[in-house]
């Protein structure tokens, strides 16, 4: 194929060179495209999908600042389009412009189809051998390619406003949009997509979760190995393009009609006072390393959108990888941070979305020297005005660093230490009481020196990237067999504890201590300071068969069966009783970390730690295994009432000497998870009397809550 040539009838003018992307009036479109090192950018539409042929070619002759910018007049809303752009494909200098390849605009709204529909591989290199990018492929991929949309961005809001739920007060549910719904068990009429999600909203008010944290809904890509296997990128976690709701998981009625349907969950979650969170994958793009395919960013300018490295003959050839995925965009680079920052304020200002969590979001501080929480990305948020009242959420690590406690005051973080401290006292390893006081505390230890507080830290205990809460109780090793990676894939370290016997058993001995092991925990993440984050399924025990990293698996595997509400009812019971505990006291949910670490009784503290005897616990203790303490709440729900919480991960039962409380009150007992399921947790109103007032026996591997109340 030769250098593009100029080709159609339609009346054009110079337009503008902003916005950028696809801009439609009424009249007419106008085509704004970045690049600082192409010599000619050409626009392509097209009138069929699956075409190769264009109906026009617009030579894009203006450029302004280093865009290339051209209008359209008739061109509409439905159009599809292209770019392609020449220059020099000199791959040691980092330029591989590529005539030959029809390029996906970076700003598209949406995009017409995926990109296997038609069987045929992106025409990257395949992981062939090295050298092979040093020639310039010259495989027309314009027949294979998705094409981008021309949107526009109209929709009945209806008055929509974000429910603005405080950070303290706020409950994640991390859900797979396609999973969730996804299964025959769900019974909605759209199964898998956006509008499914609508159909479940009475469950989630139901559970008391207040935000949705949705894995990738951006347009993403299917990686080669995958698609040889029979496999899929299920997770999405290889995002392509930004601003593209991902077409899947519409019903696709229609081309784009992704969006609208994507708008109309927002708004149905809004009107029920559900946030929606999006978790965000700016540390890296599709197009993998310099054997990778050419789709969008490499082809239209590698140098400004990549951080690249080489030796001395080459100095940017190959692709940093922070993330391991191949390659790391480059945040410390003005025009990325700006085409970024132009994604996030779309996804809230047109789509209405409620904040972003973002995977290694440690890459998205790197710069020259390392990671820095003052770097020109976290500057342009913390000025935006569009972005100062969402969710921002970190991932605080990538490939070989880890940030925990190191992001800007505006930024929470998953905290990793909490997910690992809490697992390993679950289980009962030793030495482990200081460090889960820590992070049942709040993690003051990361976030209290730099004007962040408790709910700075997304408390977790599984997400999608390991073991479901159930298989993390039932196997000790991980099973990634179906992965097709001859189960070397996903990570060894996973801190579970079977509970005596690997996967399903029909012992009820080691069944019901699972049960009781997944309350422990349950009230281990429900009952600490920060915020919560639950994921789907875990609270009526949905199983991924000890797979650790089911990333490619687009099956009943994943997806959510909806009759394990009726199989597991007792523990879904107890999960929505515990959130509902958690709202009915404020101390849960507090802004600033606790005080009181002494046992002086007399003295006013926050928080009181005893050990069986209401003496001082030995933290040093190697083998303590057991964590008791008491909170004093004086909020406008409790009504002076205090609560003694009791960890007991030892494998024996241990008998607790109450703390004294006021004259006029008793302890209450409102959480034993010895009990037999279904009466493990009770109403705070209806909180068992206890048969003695000052001792209280707490069996192995148990948790207890008590309350005081009034005594009558």
């Amino acid at each position: 194929m030769g250098k593009p040539v100029h080709s159609t009838n339609k009346s054009i003018k110079p337009g503008k060179h902003y916005p950028l992307g696809a801009s439609p009036d009424g009249k007419g479109t106008n085509f704004a495209l970045y690049s600082q090192n192409a010599e000619e950018a050409f626009l392509f539409m097209f009138d069929d999908r699956d075409s190769g042929i264009p109906s026009d070619v617009v030579r894009m002759d203006n450029r302004t600042k280093n865009v290339f910018h051209v209008y359209v007049e008739g061109i509409a809303p439905g159009q599809l389009y292209g770019f392609k752009v020449t220059g020099d494909y000199i791959p040691a200098r980092g330029l591989r412009f590529n005539e030959n390849k029809l390029l996906i605009d970076p700003y598209a709204r949406a995009l017409s189809h995926k990109f296997y529909d038609k069987g045929e591989l992106l025409l990257g290199y395949n992981a062939v051998s090295e050298g092979k990018d040093l020639e310039k492929d010259a495989r027309d991929n314009a027949a294979i390619i998705p094409k981008s949309i021309v949107m526009d961005d109209h929709f009945e809001w209806g008055g929509d406003r974000q429910p603005g739920i405080p950070m303290e007060e706020t409950i994640i549910y991390e859900l797979h949009v396609r999973g969730f719904t996804r299964h025959n068990s769900s019974k909605v009429k759209h199964p898998g997509t956006y509008l499914g999600i609508i159909e479940k909203i009475p469950y989630l008010k139901s559970l008391g979760v207040t935000s949705l944290e949705f894995l990738p809904v951006h347009e993403f890509c299917i990686e080669d190995f995958l698609v040889n296997n029979g496999l899929t990128n299920y997770w999405g976690y290889n995002t392509i393009a930004f601003f593209s709701p991902e077409q899947t998981y519409g019903t696709q009625k229609s081309p784009g009609c992704q969006v609208a349907e994507f708008k109309t969950m927002v708004k149905a979650l809004h009107r029920e006072g559900l946030e929606v969170i999006l978790d965000v994958v700016f540390n890296h793009t599709a197009e993998g390393n310099e054997l990778g395919p050419t789709l969008c960013f490499r082809g239209i300018d590698n140098p400004n959108y990549y951080c690249l490295e080489g030796g001395a003959s080459e100095p940017l050839r190959y692709y940093t990888n922070y993330s391991g995925c191949g390659n790391s965009m480059n945040l410390s680079n003005p025009p990325v941070i700006k085409f970024v920052m132009d994604c996030l304020r779309y996804w809230v200002e047109v789509m209405h979305v409620d904040g972003f969590r973002f995977d290694l979001a440690s890459v998205l501080g790197r710069e020259s020297g390392g990671f820095f929480r003052s770097a020109g990305f976290f500057d342009a948020v913390s000025q935006d005005p569009v972005l100062g009242h969402i969710k921002l959420i970190a991932e605080p690590w990538d490939m070989d660093t880890n940030q925990a406690g190191n992001f800007p005051i505006d930024w929470s973080e998953w905290n990793g230490r909490f997910r690992d401290a809490i697992r390993r006292f679950a289980k009962g390893d030793n030495g482990q009481i200081t460090e889960a006081a820590q992070r049942i505390t709040g993690s003051a230890d990361l976030y209290g020196d730099d004007g962040r507080t408790p709910y700075n830290s997304i408390n977790f205990i599984t997400c999608h990237d390991g073991f479901t809460l159930y298989d993390l109780v039932s196997y000790n090793r991980k099973h990634n067999e179906k992965n097709m990676e001859n189960n070397l894939d996903g990570t060894d370290n996973n801190l579970s504890w079977n509970c005596g016997i690997e996967g399903d058993t029909d012992d009820p001995g080691v069944l019901a201590l699972r049960q009781k092991q997944m309350r422990n925990l349950a009230c281990l993440l429900f009952l600490s300071a920060g915020t919560p984050m639950l994921l789907a399924g875990d609270e009526m025990g949905r199983t991924q068969d000890g797979n650790n990293n089911a990333y490619c698996q687009d099956n009943e595997l994943t997806w959510l069966n909806w009759n394990l509400l009726e199989k597991n009812a007792d523990l879904h019971a107890f999960f929505r009783k515990l959130i509902t505990f958690r709202k009915r006291f404020k101390v849960f949910r507090r802004k600033t970390f606790f005080t009181g670490m002494d046992n002086d009784l007399d003295s006013i503290n926050d928080i009181q730690w005893f050990d069986l005897f209401l003496g001082q616990p030995d933290w040093n203790n190697e083998n303590e295994r057991k964590l008791a303490f008491r909170l004093d709440i004086d909020d406008e729900n409790a009504r002076g009432e205090s609560l003694f919480i009791i960890y007991n991960m030892d494998w024996v039962k241990n008998y607790y000497r109450l703390p004294p409380v006021e004259v006029n009150r008793k302890w209450r007992l409102v959480i034993d998870t010895s009990h037999k399921p279904g009466s493990e947790i009770l109403d705070t109103a209806n909180a068992e009397k206890l048969p003695d007032n000052e001792y209280y026996i707490v069996q192995p591997r148990s948790t207890v809550v008590l309350v005081s109340l009034v005594w009558q």
